[in-house]
């Protein structure tokens, strides 16, 4: 499916499984900081998730466009798609580069429910955002992977079937580019808990269900391996352009939520006998908002199309979502500012949303790497770091 094509039918089986979770609904889950597991399992059900999925294994064949669409609209409909949105991105590097046999045996099952492909180890507490620095090892032991090691910021861990695991296979110190050595497994964190894996929940500000992950002599089959031993960094970086692109969009469906909501208020809350919206010091920042949010999205809209016909995107991608994790964020500032004090009050949403929003100009990329990468590799000036 191209841009081109109507999704009004897809966004329309969206918005009624939104329309089905409320503000109550997310606000009880924040409070309890309780995974949202009855909306998860409606999107499932939907088929909303297995849109990336080829046909032959249960799923709609669709493209990134449609799927960035869909997590959009989740977004504008006031509800958070953060506890899904992985199954999408996570989804690339399986489909691109898993073998014949670990699609057979694991996409008709994700696209079922049955399984969920939620958790996406990456990240640790040493490296940060220097992804070739990690020092979790996975070591060959036969027909195993011993994997020791730490993962900080892994969400959904607890609530995922199977995760997507990068780990080094060969030392840093013993490999001719810093991104060789690197490998990517599918681990299975039924059988992995309690084995060598032990996940810890990490409380944040918002309801996001991250963790750290400890590794101690965890063993995996070998079978786990996806794609070729060594070369696990360029399948991530496959899964980052997906990620990038997908969390724009879920921050121009945001954008969207907080204008609708901070235009709304302006035209019905009256003070010394005027609409607050008549004001130009109110209606101007809304109006900025809209602005910002509309340019992010094309810039967005662009790069999917970049990724879904196999050319570069990684300038695109990084450049929509530097844009849109702005743009929502100074929507969510301008919605609060035009609520006044109601803005702090749980039961108008916008101090939920205006918490969750703000995570995305620091994850899954920085704002200062974003500008890093785009002052190096696409302007050409020497590197800063």
């Amino acid at each position: 499916m191209s841009q081109t094509d109507d999704l009004e039918p897809i966004l329309d089986t969206v918005r009624k499984v939104c329309a089905a979770y409320p503000g109550p609904y997310w606000r009880a889950c924040d409070r309890d900081r309780a995974y949202p597991t009855a909306f998860v399992e409606a999107m499932t059900r939907s088929g909303l998730l297995s849109v990336l999925i080829p046909e032959a294994y249960g799923g709609s064949g669709l493209s990134l466009t449609v799927a960035a669409a869909i997590l959009e609209e989740v977004h504008a409909s006031g509800c958070n798609a953060a506890a899904l949105h992985a199954q999408m991105y996570t989804m690339g590097t399986l489909l691109r580069h898993g073998s014949p046999e670990q699609k057979a045996e694991y996409l008709p099952k994700i696209a079922s429910g049955d399984l969920r492909l939620q958790a996406f180890g990456v990240t640790e507490p040493t490296a940060g955002t220097d992804t070739t620095s990690i020092s979790t090892r996975a070591e060959r032991r036969g027909d195993v992977y011993v994997v020791n090691g730490q993962k900080v910021w892994t969400s959904r861990a607890e609530h995922s079937d199977l995760m997507i695991l990068l780990a080094r296979t060969t030392p840093k110190d013993q490999v001719k580019k810093k991104t060789d050595g690197l490998s990517v497994f599918l681990v299975d964190t039924r059988a992995a808990a309690g084995a060598g894996m032990t996940i810890k929940p990490i409380r944040t500000m918002f309801n996001h269900a991250t963790a750290e992950i400890f590794f101690d002599n965890l063993e995996i089959p070998a079978s786990a391996l996806i794609g070729d031993e060594g070369k696990g960094f360029r399948y991530i970086l496959d899964g980052m352009n997906a990620e990038r692109i997908l969390i724009a969009s879920e921050c121009i469906g945001d954008g969207r939520w907080f204008i609708e909501r901070a235009t709304a208020y302006a035209k019905d809350r009256r003070v010394f006998d005027r609409p607050i919206g008549q004001n130009q010091g109110v209606q101007f920042p809304i109006a900025r908002a809209y602005a910002e949010v509309r340019a992010a999205k094309l810039m967005t809209r662009e790069a999917a199309r970049l990724y879904d016909t196999g050319a570069s995107c990684a300038e695109e991608a990084n450049i929509a979502k530097l844009l849109a994790s702005e743009a929502s964020w100074r929507a969510a500032d301008t919605c609060l500012q035009t609520h006044g004090g109601f803005g702090f009050a749980e039961d108008y949403d916008v101090e939920r949303k205006f918490r969750e929003t703000r995570l995305y100009q620091v994850a899954p990329i920085s704002t200062n790497l974003i500008l890093s990468y785009v002052a190096e590799h696409v302007l050409g000036l020497p590197r800063s770091y």
